[in-house]
């Protein structure tokens, strides 16, 4: 049996090592995706430290694939070898929940993610359920496609189904590794774009990225600065603070709707009479289906909304998944397999 490279957790908060394993095979339902890139995404370190309830080790992380199939299982209709194809958050769902029997594949009792579930794309080949692809355009490359399907998918798909139309004022709290993407969607979405972030520094960043409007949350009122604009029909809350969250819902206008994506143990404070007065709300938005990714890559593709990334090699897993989760990167980080 041929063996490929691979990064894994053997066990609850040890390192990650670089091994050689089998090359998987497809089972009936199943392809076998020779990955091409893979992004390292802060939600690796359920794998890396044994968060995820029932995990079981060792166990290959890695839920932000772009590959190309290299071999079918039994029973495989509408996807061949050859074809590019990425796989996100969403890995698999059994059908027959009562989630899934009113069509929230995402929220699936018995969800499969990939580099959880099962061993995921920090490796030079691994197996997904047909359920769990998407297909990647052409003029987009491995290395750009891997982050939009997850941190790409989270905030296009809370935007595009937030309710707010082309003009409305959206704003996005935090430019980090999500919300630079959420301002990319935003305007290319035709809203009036809104960036939320500390300092005068990133101004010019939030600009570039399309932003109508920069907001420095150390020196300015968000609530104040928003109503000036007529308050934010949605704000995008991609920021991991409940505090940064409840100094910003003031700022919602008249039927304003805050979506958070950004996961934070801390609560978020709401002013009560401004809610019921302004039919304000708070919603969360879980990533989305593959469907939802093929979406995501499609309008990436067509809209010139692109990740800023940077590259290491397999061998470097470590090293990119240290400088990941320490923030210093700007602002995701992709390994290069292929």
């Amino acid at each position: 049996m041929s063996r490929m490279k691979a990064v894994q957790a053997e066990a609850a908060g040890g390192p990650l090592k670089l091994v050689e394993l089998d090359v998987p095979q497809p089972d009936e339902g199943q392809v076998r995706i020779k990955v091409q890139a893979c992004g390292i995404c802060h939600s690796d370190s359920m794998t890396k430290e044994g968060l995820w309830p029932g995990l079981q080790f060792p166990r290959v992380p890695g839920h932000e694939i772009a590959g190309i199939i290299d071999a079918v299982g039994t029973g495989v209709e509408g996807w061949r070898v050859g074809q590019r194809v990425g796989v996100g958050w969403h890995g698999g769902h059994c059908g027959r929940c009562a989630r899934c029997r009113q069509g929230d594949f995402v929220l699936c009792e018995k969800a499969q993610i990939p580099g959880i579930s099962y061993n995921g794309g920090y490796a030079e080949f691994m197996v997904a359920p047909v359920e769990a692809l998407a297909s990647i355009p052409d003029d987009l490359s491995d290395a750009d496609a891997a982050p939009l399907l997850c941190a790409g998918i989270t905030t296009y798909n809370a935007l595009r189904n937030s309710g707010a139309r082309a003009g409305d004022v959206v704003a996005v709290l935090g430019i980090g590794g999500l919300g630079h993407l959420g301002v990319q969607f935003a305007r290319k979405m035709g809203f009036r774009t809104v960036a939320i972030a500390r300092g005068q520094d990133k101004a010019s960043l939030a600009k570039e990225l399309g932003a109508h409007h920069y907001i420095d949350s150390t020196t300015q009122s968000i609530p104040e600065e928003l109503n000036k604009l007529g308050g934010a029909r949605v704000i995008l809350a991609t920021v991991t603070s409940g505090k940064a969250m409840s100094a910003a819902v003031g700022g919602l206008g008249l039927n304003g709707k805050m979506i958070v994506v950004g996961a934070t143990q801390e609560p978020v404070e709401v002013p009560t009479i401004q809610f019921i007065m302004g039919r304000n709300s708070i919603q969360g938005w879980p990533s989305g289906t593959s469907a939802d990714s093929q979406d995501t890559l499609a309008f990436s593709a067509l809209s010139g909304v692109k990740p800023m990334i940077e590259e290491y090699p397999l061998e470097r897993a470590a090293e990119a998944y240290d400088r990941m989760m320490s923030g210093a990167a700007r602002f995701r980080v992709v390994l290069k397999i292929a």
